[in-house]
């Protein structure tokens, strides 16, 4: 399918866009190509294929809740830079 340089310059105009002829020329040639691959696409057989959401089809992967002991303040502060009251310390990143 064609598209005219009156239509890629009515469109440039609307997206409030400035083309030059070379431009306009070369959108032209481009916005063909790509209707022209649509225009492939939808001769496509799709009788038999189902509509879908997702191009794979996935369930949730989650893992089941098992309830554990809590690790405890040592455990949990082991690998902290910095702690302090059973709290961590961060780096200030709002500053006033």
């Amino acid at each position: 399918m064609k598209i005219s340089k009156e239509e890629v310059m009515h469109v440039g105009k609307l997206a409030r866009l400035e083309l030059d002829n070379a431009a306009i020329d070369k959108l032209a040639l481009q916005i063909g190509q790509i209707l022209e691959y649509v225009d492939t696409l939808n001769r496509a057989d799709t009788d038999d294929v189902k509509p879908t959401s997702h191009a794979i089809f996935l369930s949730n992967a989650f893992r089941p809740d098992i309830e554990k002991e809590h690790l405890g303040e040592e455990m949990t502060f082991a690998n902290a830079p910095e702690s302090e009251g059973g709290s961590f310390i961060v780096p200030k990143v709002i500053e006033s």
